[in-house]
């Protein structure tokens, strides 16, 4: 009983403390809104235009190829590339928008409640929900016209794409702390990753691959992640080569080296 009050007083401190931080990623995520896309045209609408736009293109281009019935009457083209591509577009945006965020948004720096980590969180955020929402929009577009199925396991495919965004974010901490250092890693960011979208698993599933390079591309969490994203969208599709706690450990890894990139890169920011 004695101990009662000092842990009461600790538990409301994290959450005014959590609650704080609540309204700073958010007051963000609308600055980002209004910075980046305005009130001209469509507004905030062209976040959701966007990646439509750039999958629905990438899935008209697959319209007509030929489905194997060797994976099941619901594997279709049309859904698989949709999938794969609006689920690569969170690890593109997030990853590749790093490497402005410091430059871009230095000045909100002098509020002390705001840290880079929050900048970083917020655009992370933003992406995320804007290629989900695309996502949503096409497959349910694609449903009503018949050339796909609803997602067999949607749990599955939001577990893919939780993971994907949590690995992009966790990326995108050392990216960040990297381009601050080297003008040369910002310029290499775009390239690496449109070279790293046809190893990634988007548009694959790794028993298509022939060995050893199966195993080679397995271990990588990002492989292993886009194998979930298409077992939760088909009913037909099985796979060995995913492991959740494998991914999550990757994850948690990238994510504590990155924390510890932000905080040698915030001993060397000058405000001034």
């Amino acid at each position: 009983m004695l101990n009662a009050g000092p842990a009461r007083r600790f538990r409301s401190s994290t959450l005014d403390g959590l609650d704080a931080q609540r309204h700073v990623i958010g007051a963000l995520i609308i600055r980002e809104l209004h910075t980046r896309y305005g009130r001209d045209n469509i507004g905030y609408l062209w976040m959701l235009a966007e990646p439509m736009l750039l999958a629905g293109a990438v899935a008209l281009i697959h319209i007509g190829e030929p489905t194997s019935a060797h994976y099941g009457s619901d594997f279709r083209v049309i859904p698989f590339t949709l999938t794969g591509y609006c689920v690569f577009i969170i690890l593109r945006s997030i990853v590749s928008r790093a490497e402005t965020t410091l430059d871009a948004n230095k000045p909100l720096l002098f509020h002390r409640v705001v840290t880079i980590f929050d900048l970083l969180l917020s655009r992370a955020i933003l992406e995320a929900l804007s290629s989900v929402g695309a996502l949503l929009i096409l497959l349910s577009g694609a449903v009503a016209l018949g050339v796909a199925d609803p997602p067999a396991r949607p749990l599955l495919l939001l577990a893919g794409i939780g993971f994907i965004a949590w690995l992009s974010f966790a990326i995108s901490l050392a990216v960040c702390t990297a381009a601050h250092f080297s003008r040369a890693v910002a310029k290499l960011v775009h390239p690496a990753i449109y070279l790293m979208m046809p190893l990634s698993g988007a548009f694959f599933l790794l028993k298509w691959i022939p060995e050893p390079y199966r195993s080679a591309l397995a271990w990588s969490p990002i492989n292993q992640i886009f194998e979930m994203v298409h077992v939760g969208q088909f009913a037909s599709l099985e796979s060995p080569y995913y492991d959740p706690v494998y991914i999550a450990g990757w994850c948690l890894g990238l994510t504590v080296l990155g924390l510890f990139a932000l905080r040698v890169l915030r001993r060397h920011v000058h405000l001034g």
